[in-house]
């Protein structure tokens, strides 16, 4: 088992264009970090540069305390699975499996036992002999892991492993990796574009956007504190809505969102924050998520533009004024039929309303100056 530290890590290609831009990382030992972010966003070339795949055109890396920016991948102890899987297709599932140990002239008898003991784990005993077409993606996919485990590495990498799986097999093969963090007991660096994996495997998210770290933390965190409209938008699903043109106000003292015809008095704490800040009245974009807008009540009004019926729970498209609202009703709370082109009223809770600056598109309560130059960022925490 081993920590990563990445420090200033950064990738340039062709000595002018920047992949990823001074990467700050500290993963613990046997902690599970995924990176996610659109495609392109440098996610999986900073993997590849763990990996030792990809050089590294400036910072340091160190693995289990050692400085690997010159050191091959085979002697960096790491295990990489890959989106296509990369079997052998002439080797049967156990040579596949096999393989690597035998490179290293591991006694034939400390590789069977090794070898049947992952299978078991994976469930793959009964495919041992078997070549890598006659199994399904998802029994491919445990092969591949399976591969990686034997070697028993002091970190594990996995680039967009489940991407070539439909989302049935999708949603058990995240239950087996769940499983499988908790069996191995290693340190995990997992890449993906798909924020219910991210949200669902991961201790802590990395999300990136165009070669920067925009946020790092607990998933909990990111949906609850994001420090951008990036993330807010990003983590979530449905995403967050954003109401352009509000404003924060102050009035008797205390500071008010306005969002289109409405005002919130803000909770106690946003105020504190916001006093701590001096933040100043100005305009705003505001952030609420739609399974945080109560429909039926309140004095902001949207007009239904689609119904989509999700079985469990129903969407609604809302155009209100310019902006366009997505909200979730369960249905068990729907007591009438909404139709198109019906005029709805709903709100919110006060304390619920993400309050993000219209220039920096930053979070005037979130984000950390500090920690953002630091190329690190976090969400920051405030203890009154």
């Amino acid at each position: 088992m081993a920590e990563v530290i990445i420090k200033n890590m950064k990738k340039v290609y062709g000595g002018k264009t920047v992949a990823v831009h001074d990467v700050n990382l500290h993963i613990k030992d046997k902690e599970f970090i995924v990176l996610v972010g659109p495609s392109g966003c440098g996610k999986s070339t900073t993997l590849r540069m763990v990996a030792g795949l990809e050089d590294i055109s400036d910072g340091e890396l160190y693995i289990d305390g050692k400085l690997c920016n010159d050191i091959a991948p085979k002697d960096r102890d790491i295990a990489m699975v890959f989106q296509n899987y990369a079997l052998y297709p002439h080797m049967s599932v156990y040579d596949n499996m096999a393989f690597a140990m035998k490179m290293k002239k591991i006694p034939q008898d400390q590789i069977d036992k090794k070898v049947r003991e992952v299978a078991s784990i994976l469930d793959i005993t009964q495919y041992l002999e078997r070549k890598p077409k006659a199994l399904s993606g998802g029994q491919r996919q445990r092969v591949a892991i399976g591969r990686a485990m034997v070697r028993d590495p002091k970190v594990f990498l996995m680039d967009e492993p489940l991407s070539n799986l439909d989302a049935k097999l999708r949603n058990q093969m995240r239950a087996e990796i769940i499983k499988l963090r908790e069996s191995i007991n290693t340190t995990f660096m997992y890449v993906t574009h798909d924020q219910t994996e991210a949200m669902t495997l991961g201790d802590r998210i990395v999300i990136m956007k165009d070669g920067y770290v925009n946020q790092i933390g607990a998933p909990q965190d990111l949906f609850n504190k994001p420090v951008n409209t990036f993330v807010a938008g990003f983590i979530g699903m449905p995403v967050m809505n954003f109401f352009h043109n509000s404003k924060l106000l102050v009035e008797d003292g205390q500071y008010v969102a306005q969002i289109q015809n409405a005002k919130f008095v803000l909770s106690d704490f946003q105020q504190k924050v916001l006093k701590q800040k001096n933040q100043k009245p100005g305009p705003i974009i505001a952030g609420i998520r739609p399974c945080h807008i109560l429909v039926g009540q309140g004095d902001l009004q949207a007009k239904v533009e689609v119904s989509e019926m999700l079985g469990n729970e129903v969407n609604l498209h809302l155009a209100c004024g310019n902006d366009r609202v997505v909200t979730v009703i369960s249905t068990l709370n729907l007591e009438t039929d909404v139709s198109m082109g019906q005029t709805i009223s709903f709100t919110t809770q006060p304390q619920l309303i993400q309050l993000f600056d219209p220039e920096t598109e930053n979070n005037l309560i979130w984000y950390d100056e500090e920690s953002a130059r630091q190329n690190a960022p976090v969400c920051k925490e405030y203890h009154f």
